[in-house]
C-alpha cells in the first residue's frame, strides 16, 4: 500500500500536526497517533505536534485508563522517543483546562502539577513558526 500512495505522492513533504480532540471521548487524537505514524513511515517529516484546546488533555499526567484499554498519553510518548518528535502544547488552553507545570503552579498558588513529562509548554507563535516552515497542516 506504500508503493500506491508514494507513486500518487512521490514528494516527500513536512507535517505540522494539530491535535484538538481529548486523549478520550472521540477518535481524534488518536486518529491523529495513527496518521503520524503512517506519515513517517511513508518517508514524511512530522516538524510538529501542537496540542490545542481540548487536545491538551493528551498531556494529562493523571490520565489512568483501564487495563484492557489503550493508554493513549503513553502512545503519544513512545511514538515523540521512538521517532524523536517533539509533543507541545499550548500553554494557555493548558491553563485554562488546568494542565500546569510546577512553576506555573506555584506563580498560580496551586499544589502539584499535572503536565505529562515528555510534553511541552509551548505559545501559539511556535506554532505559527512551525507552519511556516512545514508543506502540510493538519487539524484532528
Amino acid at each position: 500500500m506504500s508503493n500506491t500512495i508514494n507513486t500518487i505522492f512521490p514528494k516527500k513533504l513536512d507535517y505540522c500536526l494539530l491535535i484538538t480532540g481529548p486523549a478520550y471521548g472521540n477518535q481524534r487524537a488518536s486518529s491523529a497517533l495513527q496518521f503520524a505514524e503512517a506519515l513517517l513511515n511513508c518517508g514524511h517529516g512530522i516538524n510538529t505536534i501542537f496540542f490545542y484546546q481540548d487536545g491538551v488533555y493528551n498531556a494529562n499526567y493523571f490520565i489512568a485508563p483501564a487495563n484492557d484499554e489503550i493508554n493513549l498519553v503513553q502512545s503519544w510518548l513512545k511514538f515523540a522517543a521512538k521517532y524523536k518528535v517533539s509533543l507541545n502544547l499550548c500553554v494557555s488552553a493548558g491553563l485554562r483546562r488546568g494542565i500546569t507545570e510546577t512553576t506555573q503552579s506555584l506563580q498560580l498558588d496551586k499544589f502539584g502539577d499535572n503536565l505529562q513529562p515528555g510534553f511541552n509548554l509551548s505559545g501559539l507563535s511556535s506554532l505559527a513558526e512551525a507552519i511556516l516552515k512545514c508543506d502540510r497542516l493538519i487539524q484532528f
